[in-house]
C-alpha cells in the first residue's frame, strides 16, 4: 500500500506520490519518509491507470524495479545528482541490461541488451531506478509511432501526437506515470515532444551529458539530456545523468556545486533577441504569439527583449547533409539486408547520406562553421535567443508528418522542425519550457537557447521564465 503524502488537493482528495515533484519525492527519498519501493509502486499504479490511453511506456519491467528498490542501499549519497531510489523512465534507444532495446524497429524486436549502457549505468549509479521503456519512432523522427508498439498519444489531447523522438518519454511526464525521464536529440528530439506535452526538455552542450559506443565518438549533433515536469526537476536529472569521463572524447566537467546550485543562483537575462521564425520560413501565428507574448514577460524582470536574431541563412539545407550523413553512417549497414523492413523515411535519409558528394558535405560544413560565429556574436550582446520550439501545435497522431505550415508546403519529413534543428547546428544549449495554450487547449513551447557553453546560467533564466509565466497543467486527457 503506498502512504498517503498529508496534502490534498482542491476538493478535498488526499495527493498521490505521482502528484510529487521529483525533488519533493527525492527529498523525501532521502529523509527516509518514504521507501523506493513505495514509489515503484506508486508508479505501477499510475501506469496501469493511464497507460491503456496513451501508449507511451510499452517496455515495462516493474518486478525487476521492485526488486532494486527491496535491496536499494538504505544510507544516503550526497551529492547533487543522488536520486535516492526514484523510478526513472529510459527512452528506448538506450539499453537497460536484461530488457528489450528495440529502436521501434522490427528488426530488433527481439533485441535483449546484455548490459546497461552508458547512460542508464550513470542513472542508476546515481540511485535511479529504471521501471520502464519510453516509446520512440523508428530509429529517429519527431512523430512517435513505430511498427512494434504502435503510437503514442498526447495526455493533452489522445487524437494528438506526442511528438518524438522522446515522445514516450515526454508523455509518460505529462501523464504523471514517472517523475523523470533521459531523452536524447539530434533534430530537437527533447526540445519537440517537451512543447508537444506541456513538460520541459533540454538539449545540453555536446559532452556535458556522456553518450554511449553505439554513436561517433566525435560527432557533435546527437546528444542526450534530460526531460522532467519542470525545470528544477530538470536540474536535478542533469546533475544525475552529467559526469566528465575518458569515455566521451567531448567530455567536459561538471560546475562548482551542480546544475541544481547554478540554477538557484541563476539570475534575469539583461537582453532577450526573440524571433517568430528566425528568420527562415513560415510559423502558425497562433504560436507565434503565444511565444511572443511569453518572452514579453521577462520584461518585468527587468530584461529587455528586442526583436533579434542571429543570421540562419543555409542552416536548413546544411543541417539536411549533415543529419543524412549522420544516418549513413550510424544505419547504412542495415540497408543491404533489411531495407523492406525500414521506415520509408529513414530508407530515404540514409540514401540522402550516401548519395553525398564531397562539395556538398564541405558546404555543409562551411556553413555551420560560419552559422556558429554568428551566433557566438550575437551572443556578445543578447543573454538569450527566444522563438517558439516547434512552429506548429501538436497535429493528429494520424498524420505521419506536417504537410505545410501557414499555407507554405514542405517537402521533407523533418522540415516543420526546422527551429530546433537550426538551433542544434550552434552546438548551444536549448531549453523548452511551456509558455500556454492554444485555443483548442493544445500546448506551446517556448525555446530559449543559452550562449556557447552556457549551460548552467541558461537553467537558472528558464527557472525565473518558468515561475515568471506560471505556465501549470490543468486537468489532462487522461
Amino acid at each position: 500500500m503506498v502512504r498517503g503524502l498529508g496534502r490534498y488537493r482542491p476538493g478535498g482528495h488526499p495527493m498521490e506520490l505521482w502528484e510529487l515533484t521529483a525533488t519533493e519525492a527525492v527529498a523525501r527519498l532521502r529523509r527516509g519518509e518514504v521507501s523506493p519501493l513505495e514509489m515503484v509502486e506508486s508508479a505501477a499504479a499510475r501506469i496501469a491507470a493511464v497507460e491503456p490511453r496513451i501508449n507511451a511506456l510499452p517496455i515495462r519491467f516493474l518486478d525487476a524495479a521492485r526488486a532494486q528498490s527491496r535491496d536499494f542501499p538504505r544510507e544516503g549519497r550526497d551529492h547533487p545528482g543522488w536520486l535516492a531510489g526514484l523510478p526513472v523512465a529510459i527512452k528506448d534507444y538506450n539499453d537497460v541490461g536484461g530488457q528489450l532495446t528495440t529502436f521501434g524497429s522490427p528488426i530488433y524486436a527481439d533485441h535483449v541488451a546484455p548490459a546497461d549502457d552508458r547512460t542508464v549505468a550513470t542513472l542508476r549509479a546515481n540511485g535511479a531506478i529504471p521501471v520502464a521503456k519510453s516509446n520512440v519512432p523508428e530509429f529517429a523522427g519527431s512523430h512517435t509511432f513505430n511498427p512494434v508498439w504502435g503510437v503514442t498519444r498526447n495526455p493533452w489531447d489522445l487524437g494528438r501526437t506526442a511528438g518524438g523522438s522522446s515522445g514516450g518519454a515526454a508523455a509518460a511526464l505529462a501523464a504523471q506515470e514517472v517523475w523523470l525521464a533521459n531523452g536524447s536529440c539530434l533534430g530537437g528530439s527533447l526540445r519537440i515532444p517537451a512543447a508537444f506535452c506541456g513538460v520541459v526538455g533540454l538539449r545540453p552542450s555536446a559532452g556535458v551529458v556522456p553518450r554511449g559506443d553505439g554513436l561517433p565518438a566525435f560527432d557533435s549533433l546527437w546528444v542526450d539530456g534530460p526531460m522532467a515536469r519542470n525545470v528544477p526537476d530538470l536540474a536535478l536529472m542533469l546533475d544525475a545523468m552529467a559526469m566528465q569521463t575518458p569515455h566521451d572524447p567531448l567530455s567536459r566537467p561538471l560546475p562548482a556545486g551542480g546544475y541544481q546550485a547554478a540554477m538557484r543562483a541563476g539570475r534575469p537575462p539583461a537582453r532577450i533577441g526573440f524571433s517568430a521564425d528566425l528568420g527562415l520560413r513560415k510559423v502558425d501565428p497562433e504560436v507565434a504569439a503565444i511565444c511572443e507574448a511569453a518572452t514579453r514577460r521577462f520584461t518585468a524582470m527587468g530584461t529587455a527583449v528586442e526583436a533579434a536574431a542571429p543570421d540562419f541563412a543555409g542552416a536548413i539545407e546544411a543541417f539536411q547533409v549533415l543529419r543524412a550523413l549522420l544516418f549513413a553512417d550510424v544505419r547504412g549497414g542495415l540497408l543491404p539486408r533489411e531495407r523492406q523492413r525500414i521506415n520509408p523515411d529513414i530508407v530515404w535519409n540514409i540514401e540522402k547520406g550516401f548519395a553525398l558528394t564531397a562539395e556538398e558535405i564541405i558546404a555543409a560544413r562551411r556553413a555551420r562553421s560560419a552559422l556558429f560565429h554568428r551566433v557566438a556574436r550575437f551572443f556578445d550582446e543578447f543573454d538569450l535567443l527566444a522563438c517558439p520550439t516547434v512552429a506548429v501545435p501538436p497535429f493528429p497522431v494520424e498524420q505521419r508528418f506536417p504537410t505545410e505550415i501557414a499555407g507554405e508546403a514542405l517537402t521533407t519529413y523533418i522540415d516543420w522542425m526546422f527551429l530546433t534543428f537550426v538551433v542544434t547546428l550552434t552546438g548551444c544549449p536549448a531549453i523548452s519550457i511551456p509558455c500556454g495554450l492554444t485555443k483548442e487547449g493544445l500546448p506551446v513551447g517556448l525555446q530559449l537557447v543559452g550562449r556557447p557553453h552556457g549551460d548552467a546560467a541558461l537553467l537558472g533564466q528558464a527557472r525565473l521564465g518558468e515561475e515568471a509565466l506560471g505556465f501549470r497543467p490543468t486537468m489532462l486527457a487522461t
